[in-house]
């Protein structure tokens, strides 16, 4: 009995504490998905339908939104400027970001360790610090108001996490293999290329969706260096679009949901790589 009773605060204490992290659970869920709700309810409803009720379900289903966001603004071409924007960073990104993680994961120099140090710290920087020194940058190269100038830009924003990233997972990869290669007559390149890439494709993959994600639904970067309304991205374009129309917001809503459906079906391609990427590096071996 005195057992049973000694065991009981700690069961309760267990019940409870279960309760609170399945409650934080549901609301952390909860949080994410209410955006998403509210922009795919609104993105259908009429803007009277809108103005009696913000967040409950609409009385019909109003297609006209979608109509309307593509005819009131330069979808397409606001499209098309977010995937030359998106593409171009990320290739950028990726080719740099690998070379610098064989370097650091697999080639011993002298200051490796601070470099790599003072990479990893660039990702705790808010690019809004940068975002005046790096303007000035590019006025003074003339690259202002061109996709170069905003590729470089998102490409060097990105890098830092990438390296740290395929470092991580570089790191994992026995030295058994790439000794073998040596031995076989192999150079950097040739292991880097068929023998680590191949290997590393969940750190790749993870790496891809998340800098996507990024620079396309980047506003400040591109409000700033890409004022132009023929070289705007997709998500400026809307902004400024929603901005006309600010008293129809279905209509608003309506066109950031184009907006996020192509990174939703980049997700979904990669979402099965996408958490074995992100801890891969975390354990060794």
């Amino acid at each position: 009995m005195i057992v049973s009773d000694k065991s009981r605060p700690v069961r309760s204490y267990s019940l409870s504490a279960d309760v609170v992290r399945y409650s934080l659970v549901i609301l952390a869920a909860l949080a994410v998905i209410f955006p998403l709700y509210f922009t795919v309810i609104t993105s259908v409803k009429t803007d009277e339908n809108y103005s009696r009720d913000k967040i409950g379900f609409p009385t019909e289903i109003h297609l006209e939104n979608f109509n309307t966001a593509l005819r009131g603004g330069r979808f397409f071409l606001w499209f098309k400027n977010s995937v030359i924007l998106a593409s171009g960073a990320v290739v950028i990104s990726t080719i740099v970001s690998a070379l610098a993680a064989f370097a650091f994961a697999r080639m011993d120099f002298k200051i490796r360790n601070p470099l790599l140090s003072a990479v990893t710290a660039l990702m705790i920087i808010p690019p809004v610090v940068m975002l005046v020194p790096l303007f000035v940058l590019l006025t003074n190269l003339g690259l202002t108001s061109t996709y170069w100038g905003a590729i470089l830009v998102y490409g060097g924003m990105v890098t830092p996490f990438s390296v740290y990233l395929l470092t991580n997972f570089f790191k994992t990869i026995p030295f058994e293999i790439v000794e073998s290669a040596l031995l076989d007559g192999a150079t950097s390149f040739d292991i880097l290329w068929r023998i680590i890439l191949p290997l590393s494709a969940p750190a790749m993959i993870t790496m891809i969706v998340v800098n996507l994600l990024w620079v396309w639904n980047d506003l400040l970067i591109a409000l700033v260096l890409l004022p132009q309304d023929n070289l705007r991205p997709l998500m400026v374009g809307i902004t400024v679009f929603g901005s006309r129309y600010n008293k129809d917001v279905p209509v608003t809503m309506a066109g950031m949901l184009m907006a996020s459906l192509p990174m939703i079906v980049v997700y979904l391609f990669g979402q099965r790589y996408f958490i074995r990427g992100l801890v891969a590096g975390a354990i060794k071996g």
